[in-house]
């Protein structure tokens, strides 16, 4: 089965499937109707003169079945890191090992990039995402508090 299943950069032609996984995110965490980003916002962002984010794709048998997605977040402490923005998997493909391929690929590119570390963000109910990050050794800092703005 570990055949059937490739980890690799994402394309510009992936944006429409990412998306799909993203809302399907987004029904999970319980906020549909928080996905306001447009294909060509997305698309542009990844893809554009100025990418801002950078990608890689879990397919199982040539269909995309999850993904990563990353940008650069610098800190006046640690230098660049990467910040995870989501890890998808579908449901239905959950188990297979397909989010641990994902978090070995953003673990190496981090290493060949010279980020100092990997961070993200866990909604606080989100049990198996925890137990999921636990299992590469992840520590969770409940002294920070999230904070947005909206412009």
């Amino acid at each position: 089965m570990a055949d059937a299943i490739q980890v690799r950069r994402a394309t510009e032609n992936d944006c429409a499937r990412m998306m799909e996984l993203v809302r399907e995110l987004a029904v999970y965490e319980k906020a549909p109707d928080e996905v306001t980003v447009t294909m060509a916002h997305f698309v542009e962002s990844g893809f554009g003169p100025h990418p801002v984010w950078w990608a890689f794709v879990a397919e199982e048998n040539g269909v995309i079945q999850g993904f990563a997605l990353y940008y650069i977040r610098y800190s006046t402490w640690k230098g660049q890191r990467m910040y995870l923005e989501d890890i998808i998997v579908t449901e239905e493909a959950r188990g297979k090992g397909l989010g641990a391929r994902l978090m070995e690929a953003l673990k190496e590119e981090a290493k060949e990039k010279g980020y100092t570390g990997i961070v993200w963000q866990v909604l606080e109910w989100n049990e198996p995402a925890f137990n999921f990050y636990r299992k590469f050794g992840a520590r969770f800092d409940p002294e920070w508090v999230n904070a947005a703005l909206d412009v």
